[in-house]
């Protein structure tokens, strides 16, 4: 383990200093560590901080990151929103979040984060775009930083950051990846599984990647010959399909949504319903969306 702030920061992946940058800082120890090393690597910080309200404490969270950026001559902007209680409270705060903040905005997750995201995605029954999350993204800076180094870091610089304390329920999958999952593929291949997990994600990034060029074609859902995509092996057919099936927001389509695209394509259905009320159909062996 190491809380040396330029050992961390050769493992980051910042643009050159100087470079004008926004950072979501939510108080906690993973995002107080980004804005610590974004202020070292000489970048012009803007912190971003969102109050959800979700928690009592929420308006501490606040002012803990507005006093930080005073700290450090940072201008920092706070955003409100509510969430609703409700079911997949977790995703509909994210999503929240995500609309608010600038885009690319960067955030504090580390190799320990992409490797819960893997598992996760995992269970949820990902494809190979589920299983290289994080990987060469430019808002996550921290993916080859770990979990431990950068707590190590925020302490030795003398800050407490912020606990929250939803982190330990075990109404959230992640938390229970993270605390009870993890340790125990740790236990079982007596090792640390998390750098495993980040290189595995690597490798299927750069065959995802490959997957795409040889799946690459301009042509549009009308413009193909359904027999003709019959013939295309299903790897192709399935990432040719994920193109040209992203939504409105340019979110990809689910697994489940691609199967059903496909089912279309060979004949095995007549329509397949979407995501965002769309519908796709066969007409004269070329498909419509609807």
């Amino acid at each position: 383990m190491t809380s040396d702030a330029g050992a961390l920061l050769g493992a980051c992946h910042f643009p050159p200093a100087g470079t004008a940058v926004d950072l979501a800082v939510s108080g906690g120890p993973d995002s107080v560590g980004l804005l610590l090393l974004g202020v070292d690597a000489g970048l012009a910080v803007t912190v971003h901080h969102v109050d959800h309200h979700l928690r009592e404490t929420s308006g501490l969270d606040a002012g803990f990151v507005e006093a930080l950026g005073a700290q450090f001559g940072v201008d920092v902007v706070v955003h409100d929103v509510r969430v609703a209680p409700g079911a997949n409270l977790e995703a509909r705060a994210r999503a929240q979040r995500r609309a608010v903040l600038p885009p690319g905005a960067m955030t504090g997750h580390t190799m320990d984060d992409l490797a819960e995201t893997v598992l996760l995605n995992l269970l949820r029954g990902a494809g190979v775009d589920g299983l290289s999350p994080m990987v060469n993204d430019p808002t996550k800076p921290l993916r080859d930083v770990r979990r431990r180094d950068l707590h190590a870091m925020v302490a030795d610089r003398g800050i407490t950051a912020r606990y929250d304390e939803t982190n330990d329920s075990p109404a959230f999958w992640r938390n229970r990846v993270r605390h009870e999952l993890l340790p125990l593929a740790g236990a079982i291949a007596e090792r640390d599984v998390v750098p495993i997990i980040a290189r595995q994600a690597e490798l299927v990034y750069d065959e995802r990647h490959w997957l795409d060029e040889l799946a690459h074609d301009e042509r549009g859902l009308d413009e193909v010959d359904c027999r003709e995509l019959r013939d295309w092996p299903r790897a192709r057919l399935r990432r040719w399909l994920r193109a040209r099936l992203r939504d409105a927001e340019d979110h990809p389509p689910s697994a489940a949504e691609v199967e059903r695209a496909i089912r279309v394509v060979v004949g095995d259905a007549a329509a397949a319903e979407l995501a965002g009320g769309r519908r796709l159909s066969r007409h004269h062996q070329f498909l419509r969306l609807g």
